[in-house]
Formats: C-alpha cells, sequence, structure tokens
C-alpha cells in the first residue's frame, strides 16, 4: 500500500518504527504537502466572497496552482522513499567477482542519483509552493492569515528537509560534474525559498 493511503496514525506509526523508509525525505514532503493544503484552504475559504471581489481572479490562479502542487507533493512523499529502496536494493546485489562488484557501484551510483534528484525537485516545487503563499498574503479571507504563515513555515521545513536528503545522497556520488550542478542548483534553491518563506511569515505577523 503507498504510504499516502494510510491513516494519519499508521503512518506515523511506521515512520517511527525501525524501518529505514519511510525517514527523513517522505516526512519532508508530508510537511510541504500540509503547507500548501492550507494555502489552499486559505484560498477555498475567500474565493466568492464580497469582500475579496476584486481579488476574485488571483485567488482563482493561487487555488488553482495550490491544487496542482498538493498532488505533486503527495506524490513526493511515496516517490521518496520509492527512491531510497532502490539504493537499498543494491546492497542485496552479489558481488564475488569483480564484475558483480563492478555493476554493483555502478548500480549504486545510478540510486544514490535518484535518491538525489528526488528530493531536489521536491525543492523546486516547494519553493513554487511559496511563490504561491505569497500572491495569497493580504488579498485572502483575513480570518486564516494565520494559516498562510503556517503554510509557509511547513513549506519551508520541507524545503530545508529535501535539501539535508539531498545533501546525504550527494555525498556518495562520485561524478563531481553532477554533484557540483546540484549542490550549486540546491543552494540556490534553499535560499531563495527560506529567504521568502521568513518574508511571508513577517508579514503575516503584522496581519494578525
Amino acid at each position: 500500500m503507498e504510504l499516502v493511503e494510510l491513516k494519519v496514525n499508521e503512518f506515523m506509526h511506521v515512520l517511527g518504527s525501525d524501518e529505514p523508509a519511510p525517514g527523513g525525505g517522505s516526512a519532508s514532503a508530508l510537511a510541504a504537502a500540509m503547507g500548501i493544503s492550507l494555502v489552499k484552504m486559505v484560498a477555498e475559504l475567500t474565493t466568492g466572497k464580497k469582500k475579496y471581489a476584486e481579488h476574485e481572479a488571483l485567488i482563482q490562479e493561487v487555488l488553482k496552482e495550490a491544487t496542482s502542487l498538493q498532488g505533486v507533493l503527495l506524490e513526493a512523499i511515496d516517490k521518496d522513499t520509492q527512491a531510497f529502496n532502490v539504493v537499498s536494493a543494491v546492497f542485496s546485489m552479489p558481488k564475488n567477482t569483480e564484475e558483480e562488484k563492478m555493476a554493483r557501484r555502478e548500480a549504486m551510483q545510478l540510486a544514490l542519483k535518484g535518491a538525489a534528484i528526488s528530493p531536489y525537485e521536491m525543492m523546486e516545487t516547494i519553493v513554487k509552493g511559496l511563490k504561491v503563499v505569497k500572491k495569497a498574503v493580504g488579498k485572502s479571507n483575513a480570518n486564516a492569515a494565520s494559516d498562510l504563515g503556517v503554510a509557509a513555515l511547513n513549506l519551508k521545513s520541507g524545503l530545508q528537509g529535501a535539501w539535508l536528503n539531498v545533501l546525504i545522497n550527494l555525498s556518495g556520488i562520485k561524478e563531481e560534474a553532477f554533484v557540483e550542478g546540484y549542490r550549486v542548483n540546491g543552494e540556490a534553491l534553499l535560499r531563495e525559498g527560506c529567504q521568502l518563506a521568513d518574508q511571508i511569515y513577517e508579514e503575516i505577523v503584522t496581519l494578525v
């Protein structure tokens, strides 16, 4: 069964068990998914309200984008664990001959790349989500302003957690160009996202 199909208490049970996956990557995706879901909620609570009629088109845009990103981040919960499972499977490959050892090393490098790309793509999605939050600040239901702040916090948590998962997988990859490219681009995403999340949080504090 996919992780997203589990009940909350079931997910928490497996997350807190001695199973190596799901782990921090899936937890980061869950945090981010909760964040974007809160943005969707705020948009739902704003659309159609006369008080915010001048922002209706924008809120409809926010609602559409949040709904799309919600789906991507929910998929990321399982996607990250699946990427980890590919890495784990390599450890069971035979290593009795030089050919087997080489095949094992090549498979591990490929698996680690997949395990790094998964949280990196999550970071890209999260930054998009934070930009959606930003659009709604000051133009959505004022009674739910705090929820946008919580959304930003959850998305930031997911972003930082995803970055840690990128880094730990990059550490085992031998291809320098691959590592450098994802490190540089990942740092840029982290910086952009954290700055945006902090800015949103400070703006929300002045509104509540």
